[in-house]
């Protein structure tokens, strides 16, 4: 009985970890879409994207082709993993000094003042409640998420999450939106919370 319950116990350590910290990511996942090419073409398929890359690949009638952002004009999944639909453009953006050039931001908010994210993925360090986890504290990847903000001029400004900067951006109206912030309890760095926030400037 001593030698059965050993055993279960060197199992339960090696695989309950593994089964506890699994995590599916979107940008590993095929979706199924569609894809707006530069020209104007419309392809239908499975896409799986890759924004550190600024490209996206595309599976119709099991052809597998690749676009790069400076070839593509707007693409939409349904992202399972999320259980939602989500867009992309391909927007002109300057990565560099005096260097501008096409990359893919998701569309999180449509108004006068638009909000982008480019999702990525990052190593964390979490602490495990898990008692047969040693360390108790275990590396893991997590997405992450940079935002910008898109204007009617075609201006995009990139955020870092800061709720005093996002009152910065949002100039004129950031008493209005920052009694809001703390009436809702808000968190500027948080995705639905930032959307919220930029759903209420756009109304005011």
């Amino acid at each position: 009985m001593y030698s059965i319950y050993k055993r279960f116990l060197i199992i339960l350590v090696v695989f309950l970890p593994l089964s506890t910290f699994s995590q599916e990511f979107s940008a590993y996942k095929w979706h199924n879409g569609f894809l707006v090419t530069a020209d104007g073409d419309t392809l239908r398929g499975k896409l799986k994207y890759d924004l550190e890359t600024n490209s996206v690949q595309i599976a119709t009638r099991e052809i597998i082709k690749g676009y790069s952002s400076f070839k593509i004009f707007y693409f939409e999944i349904f992202d399972e993993v999320l259980e939602n639909y989500r867009q992309f453009y391909s927007i002109p953006y300057q990565l560099r000094s005096n260097y501008e050039a096409p990359v893919l931001f998701e569309l999180l908010f449509e108004g006068g003042l638009s909000l982008l994210a480019r999702e990525k993925i990052v190593k964390e360090t979490a602490t495990s409640a898990n008692p047969f986890w040693a360390s108790g504290s275990y590396a893991r990847n997590t997405v992450a998420y940079d935002f910008f903000f898109l204007d009617k001029k075609g201006n995009i400004t990139f955020y870092s999450g800061s709720k005093n900067e996002l009152l910065d951006i949002l100039g004129k109206k950031r008493t209005k939106v920052k009694e809001y912030i703390k009436s809702n309890k808000l968190k500027s760095d948080q995705v639905q919370d930032l959307i919220r926030i930029t759903s209420f400037y756009n109304s005011i």
